[in-house]
């Protein structure tokens, strides 16, 4: 069987099947596979995120309670969304949110209980 006769087999398969039917099989494949694709890339980028790091110390070795990024202007609770998407290198652990405001840090917009 050669290229030609396999495309004349699968053509006279398919006008048997309904038009309508061939139409909604194709859509609901369509919609199932981008489904899997989309759950599987999230997946994949909820792998990438860790819980933040509630038993962190300052470099005097006191719990922490805020973070912030050497390169910012704000200060986020431990356990604050945003402080988790800091990079670990760029991270500065502060034992009290006074602490961080006395040397020039604000308290983040977007995260409460500060």
């Amino acid at each position: 069987m050669n290229i030609a006769d396999a495309r004349e087999k699968c053509k006279s398969s398919l006008t048997r099947i309904p038009r309508d039917v061939l139409v909604v099989s194709v859509l609901v494949l369509a919609s199932t596979a981008s489904f899997f694709l989309g759950y599987l890339a999230g997946r994949d980028a909820r792998q990438g995120s860790e819980p933040a790091p509630t038993g962190s110390v300052t470099p005097l070795g006191t719990p922490a309670e805020v973070v912030t990024s050497s390169s910012g202007s704000r200060y986020y609770p431990l356990n604050c969304p945003a402080a988790q998407r800091i990079v670990e290198q760029n991270r500065r652990y502060y034992a009290s949110p006074e602490l961080a405001r006395a040397q020039g840090y604000e308290p983040a917009d977007n995260c409460t209980g500060q």
